[in-house]
């Protein structure tokens, strides 16, 4: 799939780490020009700046042009798409919303649980301000330039959270958001022929993640024994959403997926590619065997073949009536 996106146009936000930082090295790698955001510009020793991420990029041979932007700010953001309307003679293709700043309280909510009611109010705003409200501006822009062009791809990168509790209520709720402006957005979208839908990774490989397994109290326990194990090494590298949405930009019947919800592994699956390592990561949201393996039963995991998965009604039904 070299090159497929030749003379396509893409935004990706919170691209200087992580999914988003993945996502835009694949898009560009893949022939687009990416135009990548973030709040950190310039390199900071981390490997965690647009410059980075842009160096990166050049590196494998594609193009990426770095604009520093705060998604809490909506004339930052509105300056982001004028930029692009103005440079690409008003051409979008592609929009992934990708920008998260919860994952310092994420690791917060794991390493010591609290109560919502015991959670500060500004709780909300560190996993919702750019996540959720910041993913509808996007939306907003992004669908005012592909509107008249008759087609586009707008992408939120959401998780598994969107369906059911998971660590505190803040996170899954703007989860569930993220997954509910996807599906209501490509209503009014369909017959423009723009398709917007909900991808979810699985445990991944960030920076963030990556460092914080490596680093924190629980190191000697069974218990991060265990994470290391599942999220470590049986985990998604930062790219494999991008080949996804590679495959989604490519894919001549996309706006039939669009409006719903899908799994990294449910497109690999589909369009059968593997990760950047060669490997098929585990599915624990619909794979049978993985969730069995991921539950301590790894002799009756093996005797499950790996095509067997939970239907998505199913597994919604399940956990709405739970």
């Amino acid at each position: 799939m070299s090159r497929a996106l030749s003379a396509k146009v893409a935004i990706v936000t919170g691209a200087s780490r992580g999914i988003g930082k993945g996502i835009a090295i694949q898009l560009a790698e893949a022939g687009a020009t990416v135009y990548i955001t973030g709040r950190t510009l310039l390199p900071n020793g981390q490997g965690t700046s647009l410059t980075d991420c842009a160096e990166e990029i050049k590196k494998r041979g594609g193009r990426a042009i770095p604009v520093q932007c705060d998604h809490e700010k909506d004339d930052e953001v509105k300056d982001l798409f004028d930029r692009v309307g103005t440079e690409q003679n008003g051409r979008l293709d592609i929009l992934v919303n990708s920008a998260y700043s919860g994952a310092p309280a994420y690791i917060d909510h794991i390493e010591e649980p609290k109560s919502f009611w015991d959670q500060p109010l500004e709780t909300w705003d560190q996993h919702n301000a750019v996540a959720m409200r910041g993913s509808y501006i996007c939306g907003v822009y992004a669908a005012r330039m592909m509107v008249p062009a008759r087609k586009g791809l707008i992408v939120n990168i959401s998780s598994q959270g969107g369906l059911t509790y998971h660590l505190h209520p803040v996170y899954s709720v703007g989860k569930a958001a993220a997954d509910r402006i996807a599906s209501d957005c490509a209503h009014e979208l369909r017959e423009r022929n723009v398709a917007f839908l909900s991808l979810w990774p699985g445990a991944t490989r960030t920076e963030v993640f990556t460092e914080w397994m490596k680093n924190c109290q629980l190191k000697a326990s069974n218990v991060h024994e265990t994470l290391n194990e599942r999220y470590l090494f049986n985990s998604e590298s930062t790219e494999f959403p991008g080949k996804c949405i590679v495959h989604l930009a490519t894919d001549s019947d996309v706006m039939r997926k669009s409006g719903r919800v899908f799994t990294t592994n449910d497109l690999a699956d589909e369009y059968g590619f593997k990760d950047i390592d060669g490997r098929s990561p585990p599915d624990f949201v619909r794979r049978v065997r993985d969730r069995l393996s991921a539950a301590g039963y790894t002799r009756l995991a093996a005797w499950v073949p790996s095509f067997v998965k939970i239907p998505g009604w199913m597994l919604t039904a399940y956990y709405h009536i739970l």
